[in-house]
């Protein structure tokens, strides 16, 4: 089994465990704080995102580098001496991070929010507390990025498993058993964060081969990837505006309980992040090194194949939650009014979701090649598109507007993004990449799902429903993968090679 296959399958592994621990807990969160204070959780995510933007580019550099530095001989001390280099200004940022959280923590509880159910100081002890869980989890992606360009996917996605079913039954447990509180919340994600971030630290330098000296600062290193770097942190600074200002709207222009109904949608739709990472993850350190070796036959190979998984995977399991999402809500809450609420709201936000995610693949192309100029100036340009946009939408259609600048935006991408792309980089692949890697599989799932949601009834109870929704998700996955050449070809050479196993065993 190849590396990249063996990298995916992990990455699925991990990525869906850890996106069903996030998912199957929700309700009970719900239950023991109340949906004001699950609104809390969509600031603290919020605040994530933003903060990421002081990344500086620096966990995709480290991928990036570390990938490209295993392959080359005597760049030992040099792996050592960079990660040194980098985690250095990592750490000093996370105390930055706490100590501005603090700072805003009175602003965002006596000035920001819209509460009833929660008292403003009840708020701002949340705040402060989100500050310390954020500065040990951010982090990780710093090391998890190292472990991805070393190929250490397998352990990372093991890690990653473990930590997050303690991270999510451990919050269940002390919201039932110590205090429903929001701050009882927050203080378990502090304690859980600094496990997982401290695993992680060891594990990768765990993995990074040994030499006779310690690794040290070295300013020349920081020098060498300082290009690449402030273009990943330009692309991410852009980035997370646009996909955080609905966050920043919607929590001052709307009540907490409705920002906490979009927080729920935005959960869900997010979760389609859970096929797309693994992919992603695995594909972007095999094109650096194709990269490196200029095997233009094989590039296109991989981004080819990688391209149609991906949308067979994401494309299938999208048009199957945008058309039932009502009944998936219902099997999944037991509760009307949160459905009533969120229903829609996760049919759109999904689909921008899953436009987004086809871009996955050639985003890793372009930061293969070291080409970030395309990504800044495309986020530079609709972050002004963006924001007018957000906020006329808000006031005039609520929540539901916000969920389709979602969609506006990464149609946008799809649409012109791709095209600029291909002008410089594999220029004679474009229109198969809308043909054959995207619009096929899309044409395939999206008739099966019309002909489900039409024809077919739904069934009452939640067994035969849940029953229901499985079937229809693998139909759609098999049709999608049957319309898309290189998993039909795939899907020939599985069953082909089960026919000759099984003649040899007669």
């Amino acid at each position: 089994m190849s590396i990249v296959r063996k990298n995916i399958i992990a990455n699925f592994g991990g990525s869906l465990w850890t996106g069903l621990m996030g998912l199957v807990f929700v309700p009970l969160y719900i239950r023991f704080m109340g949906i004001e204070a699950y609104g809390l959780v969509g600031i603290f995510a919020g605040l994530q995102a933003i903060f990421a933007l002081l990344d500086m580019g620096l966990s995709n550099t480290l991928n990036r580098e570390m990938a490209r530095l295993s392959a080359q001989e005597g760049k030992v001390q040099e792996m050592r001496d960079l990660v040194r280099t980098l985690e250095i200004p990592y750490w000093a940022i996370g105390v930055l991070i706490a100590l501005t959280v603090t700072l805003l923590a009175p602003f965002v509880a006596f000035k920001w929010v819209n509460v009833k159910a929660l008292s403003p100081q009840s708020v701002k002890t949340a705040v402060m507390i989100m500050g310390l869980s954020i500065a040990f989890q951010w982090p990780l992606s710093f090391y998890s990025g190292g472990l991805m360009g070393l190929q250490r996917q397998v352990l990372m996605n093991i890690l990653n498993t473990v930590v997050s079913t303690f991270r999510g039954l451990g919050a269940v447990l002390v919201l039932w058993l110590i205090s429903p509180t929001v701050e009882a919340f927050f203080s378990w994600q502090i304690v859980i964060s600094m496990c997982h971030t401290g695993l992680a630290a060891f594990f990768l330098w765990k993995s990074l081969p040994t030499t006779q000296k310690r690794p040290r600062f070295r300013t020349e290193l920081f020098i060498n990837v300082w290009r690449f770097a402030a273009g990943v942190t330009g692309i991410t600074i852009l980035a997370s505006i646009l996909t955080q200002t609905d966050k920043i709207i919607l929590s001052r222009m709307l009540s907490m309980e409705v920002f906490g109904y979009y927080t729920l949608a935005q959960t869900v739709a997010m979760t389609l992040y859970r096929f797309i990472g693994p992919i992603f993850s695995a594909v972007y350190p095999r094109l650096t090194n194709l990269v490196s070796l200029n095997d233009q036959r094989e590039l296109k190979t991989l981004y080819h194949k990688s391209a149609q998984f991906l949308s067979v995977i994401v494309l299938s399991a999208t048009l199957v939650v945008a058309f039932f999402s009502k009944e998936l809500l219902l099997l999944w809450t037991q509760d009307t009014v949160t459905t009533e609420h969120v229903h829609l709201l996760v049919s759109i936000l999904i689909i921008g979701t899953a436009l987004n995610g086809l871009m996955n693949i050639p985003y890793a192309l372009q930061l293969a090649y070291g080409w970030t100029k395309l990504g800044f100036w495309v986020n530079l340009v609709s972050v002004f598109i963006l924001v007018p946009l957000m906020m006329f939408l808000t006031k005039h259609f609520g929540a539901t507007g916000a969920a389709f600048v979602w969609v506006i935006l990464n149609g946008g991408y799809v649409l012109f993004g791709l095209q600029i792309m291909h002008i410089r980089l594999l220029p004679e692949e474009k229109w198969r990449w809308y043909l054959e890697d995207v619009g096929l599989p899309f044409v395939a799932a999206m008739l099966l799902s019309v002909f489900f949601r039409v024809i077919m009834p739904f069934p009452d109870t939640t067994i035969l429903g849940l029953t229901y929704l499985f079937a229809i998700s693998a139909m759609t996955l098999l049709a999608a993968a049957i319309a898309a050449p290189i998993t039909r070809r795939w899907l020939r050479e599985q069953l082909a090679s089960r026919r000759i196993i099984n003649a040899i065993k007669l």
